[in-house]
């Protein structure tokens, strides 16, 4: 005390205030207010919570190198679609979000209550942000935050989170794909903000399948987290949470609408061989059946994938289905064509007839024509010589 009074008398008289109150101060400010009500109820806890307000620009520790421990999870309340065009992820969050204030405690006894919902913002809040974020949250506005009576802060709202996500869609429709939501503080460093998982990933799984009232084509798998450790001195780098997401195409629709269709199709076409060809013209045939399929490729192309990385398998599926279509086709002209014109040519030598009627015939199960059948084979033919 001696030597306060000491510093203060060598000190010019005009200077002597300031530094009073400087001496005052800091020492104020580096403990937590703990508030004092004058009656247990919300009305006085709210006047006795004045100064703490107007803190509400800065990071709430007593001490600045200190570090604020922001816990967080979020339910997923329902998955909105996927843009595969634009490889982007629509779901809607029910995010939560826990930080203590330093600034603040009371007694829950003398003040009526542990804790009090006020207006998020009388108090600071975390910059915390997803950085897969592609378009801005439209979802409702919470106004207020609970505020504990050890200092602990409640921040809960809903989220519509537009996210880009890598789409993997070679396996259309049985696709599963892999998605990431990232979260950390925008400007603060790891020294200032560190974010922390509030709930097991099993259940914020199980709690999202729950609840889930939305999923369209799509279904949720399983909620998997990840936290880098990077080794790095905290003011070199931002800390990070990672959330995996991974979802599921319900493939259902696709199966009855692209896949059956198409193989009733191409199996209408492989037994359209069996119409003779002398009573029925089968190239006409197989082209309505082509003109048919084309079509339908066409009505149904709002169905398929319109971009990605890879090109589907269900794509290269449809592309071989009409290429044998046409195929069919060709050959069927080849065929009329061979039938048409057979009388201008010779007859098939006999080591011909050998080689394919009776050798590979005999390895293909082809039957053997009876002696009454060949002798009356021979006989249209001489006729029709």
């Amino acid at each position: 005390m001696a030597l306060k009074d000491t510093t203060l008398k060598s000190l010019p008289p005009s200077a002597r205030p300031t530094v009073v109150m400087f001496l005052i101060l800091i020492p104020a400010a580096c403990r937590a207010i703990k508030l004092n009500c004058s009656q247990p109820n919300q009305p006085a806890l709210l006047e006795a919570l004045t100064p703490v307000f107007n803190l509400s620009s800065i990071r709430p520790v007593m001490n600045m190198t200190a570090c604020t421990n922001i816990t967080i999870y979020f339910t997923m309340y329902a998955i909105l679609g996927v843009d595969e065009k634009a490889q982007l992820l629509l779901t809607y969050l029910w995010l939560t979000c826990w930080w203590m204030n330093e600034f603040v405690s009371w007694d829950p006894i003398k003040c009526g209550t542990n804790m009090i919902s006020l207006p998020r913002e009388k108090f600071w809040v975390p910059d915390i942000v997803i950085n897969e974020f592609m378009d801005e949250n439209t979802a409702p506005f919470v106004p207020f935050v609970y505020l504990y009576s050890d200092g602990l802060v409640h921040d809960a709202q809903p989220v519509r989170v537009v996210s880009s996500c890598n789409l993997d869609i070679y396996t259309f429709p049985f696709d599963v794909q892999n998605c990431t939501m990232t979260f950390s503080s925008y400007i603060h460093l790891a020294m200032d903000i560190k974010i922390f998982l509030g709930k097991n990933p099993e259940d914020i799984t199980e709690y999202s399948k729950k609840v889930m009232t939305t999923m369209g084509e799509w279904e949720l798998l399983d909620i998997t987290t990840h936290k880098d450790s990077h080794g790095l001195n905290d003011s070199d780098y931002t800390d990070e949470l990672s959330f995996h997401i991974r979802i599921r195409r319900r493939a259902t629709l696709y199966v009855v609408n692209l896949l059956i269709p198409s193989c009733f199709l191409i199996t209408v076409d492989l037994f359209s061989f069996l119409l003779p060809p002398q009573t029925v013209d089968r190239s006409t045939f197989k082209m309505t059946l082509i003109l048919g399929y084309t079509v339908f490729l066409l009505i149904m192309n709002d169905l398929l994938p319109v971009t990605g990385n890879t090109i589907p398998l269900i794509n290269v599926f449809f592309s071989v289905c009409l290429a044998l279509m046409v195929t069919s086709l060709l050959e069927t002209i080849l065929i009329t064509n061979l039938l048409c014109g057979s009388a201008d040519f010779s007859p098939v030598p006999r080591w011909i007839q050998v080689l394919f009627l009776q050798i590979l015939g005999r390895l293909i199960c082809l039957p053997q024509k009876t002696k009454e059948l060949r002798d009356l084979g021979g006989l249209i033919h001489a006729y029709e010589i």
